[in-house]
């Protein structure tokens, strides 16, 4: 069981390991061994409660897919069993980012200083513009 919250677990069925080849540096150890964990998890069918799903299908995502699968791969260790923990540990982070409330943006104005203060660059930058044009005689 993942635990996500007080309330909210995943039962590890929901969850598929796999074990591949990392990439990068790391010589014949990394060529011969699969330390590299690829975990995919799928939120609609999932037993998550139907505001996680909306909340992580609405995420801009790269890691979501478009059928709602979740895909972590975990190669950032030597060992499997730490990128497993690491691939597991990622996946709750997501899950818990969508899980606190966003705060509502207050609607503001621009205070006049700066209204005038953005004219007046404006306006300094248009004379500028008009030196460059042609020396009239």
């Amino acid at each position: 069981m993942l635990e996500i919250s007080r309330n909210v677990t995943l039962p590890e069925s929901e969850i598929e390991l796999s074990a591949i080849r990392s990439q990068g540096a790391g010589g014949q150890n990394v060529n011969k061994t699969s330390t590299a964990i690829h975990l995919r998890f799928d939120v609609r069918a999932s037993s998550l409660p139907e505001f996680y799903k909306q909340q992580l299908l609405a995420l801009a995502d790269q890691r979501i897919t478009k059928d709602g699968v979740i895909i972590i791969k975990a190669q950032q260790f030597r060992t499997q069993e730490q990128n497993r923990e690491d691939a597991l540990e990622r996946l709750r982070a997501l899950i818990r980012s969508v899980a606190r409330p966003r705060k509502a943006r207050r609607a503001t104005r621009p205070t006049r200083s700066s209204q005038r203060k953005r004219m007046d660059r404006k306006t300094e930058r248009g004379r500028t513009k008009q030196l460059r044009g042609k020396v009239k005689i």
